[in-house]
């Protein structure tokens, strides 16, 4: 799951001040999301599958309404990214305990490797000056390409395909995140936190089921 950035651009970049207030702002709403989607998930570990799917669409629902109020008012969209991790949380809620159960230091690996994983990647991408736009577009239709993958997966055997699919998407994320944390520093707009908040918040939660799905098939 990923977004691009839907904010306007302002005719003048942001100050020093503004840049690292921006930042702050955008990484504690990457903090707080991430901290409601792991609420969402222990308040939903004992739900069914149909819940699951029902939750899945509210949280994409947020997602859009997000893109729409982040241009009318910060509070709205700040309060649809809150509801946005807490939907995800709830979605994700029986995959996340079924490993709590059968595997919880594959949770505690896969959280680890994350935390390394968006930091090594976030500063790269916050210091390059690199211009990451065109890497960005081709990740997009390489990410189109591993959920294709992915769906063929589930109704064809391939020998490692699951891993293949796990490198794959580790490679795909590595690139995104270097971009939405390019974003970060170069965007013009100090009312774009909330939606590159989420957008560094897919990134994290990808790159954690992703190396979830390595860490517990080790078993």
């Amino acid at each position: 799951m990923t977004m691009a950035s839907t904010t306007t651009a302002t005719s003048a970049p942001l100050s020093r001040d503004e840049a690292g207030s921006l930042l702050g702002q955008t990484m504690g709403l990457v903090a707080v999301t991430a901290g409601l989607f792991a609420l969402g998930s222990y308040i939903g570990r004992d739900t069914s599958g149909g819940w699951a799917i029902l939750w899945f669409v509210v949280a994409f629902a947020a997602l859009l309404a997000m893109n729409f109020a982040a241009q009318r008012s910060e509070q709205l969209a700040v309060g649809l990214l809150f509801g946005f991790g807490l939907s995800l949380g709830l979605a994700f809620a029986p995959t996340v305990g079924y490993y709590m159960g059968a595997d919880p230091q594959a949770l505690w690996e896969a959280g680890g490797a994350t935390a390394l994983f968006i930091a090594g990647f976030g500063v790269a991408g916050y210091a390059t000056r690199r211009d990451l736009s065109a890497l960005a577009r081709s990740l997009f239709w390489a990410l189109l390409g591993l959920i294709v993958f992915g769906i063929v997966l589930v109704f064809v055997q391939i020998p490692h395909g699951a891993l293949i699919y796990a490198v794959v998407g580790l490679v795909i994320f590595a690139g995104l995140t270097l971009f939405d944390f390019q974003r970060l520093r170069t965007t013009k707009d100090i009312r774009a936190a909330p939606l590159l908040a989420a957008s560094i918040f897919l990134d994290v939660l990808n790159v954690f089921f992703l190396f979830l799905s390595l860490f517990g098939n080790n078993e």
